[in-house]
């Protein structure tokens, strides 16, 4: 499991933290929690739901009720081998990008 914390979040979406504490608070399906010293770290699959809620309201211009739904409906079923293998490329990324974070 990827974990990180949220300046390494805001890195990663290149958005600020509050709004991701926003989108936390709108969307349950996102629960990081908290470290040892009372940081929140992010597991890789709220890294992974946090992306796919950046792109459903940047680029496909949902509103956050809209996103919320289209989760949901991602969530509960269809192409399971395409969603398996995103996921997979996802988690992938991600640790190139945090292993790649470390050497600078």
């Amino acid at each position: 499991m990827i974990r990180c914390t949220t300046g390494d979040l805001e890195k990663l979406l290149g958005v600020k933290g509050h709004i991701i504490r926003y989108w936390e608070k709108q969307i349950p399906l996102i629960q990081p929690q908290r470290d040892g010293t009372g940081n929140f770290v992010y597991s890789t699959r709220d890294i992974q739901l946090l992306m796919r809620v950046k792109h459903l309201l940047y680029n496909r211009k949902f509103t956050i009720e809209g996103a919320l739904e289209e989760l949901y409906r991602e969530l509960s079923g269809g192409r399971e081998d395409e969603k398996a293998l995103i996921a997979e490329l996802r988690s992938g990324l991600i640790n190139i990008y945090l292993i790649n974070r470390k050497r600078i």
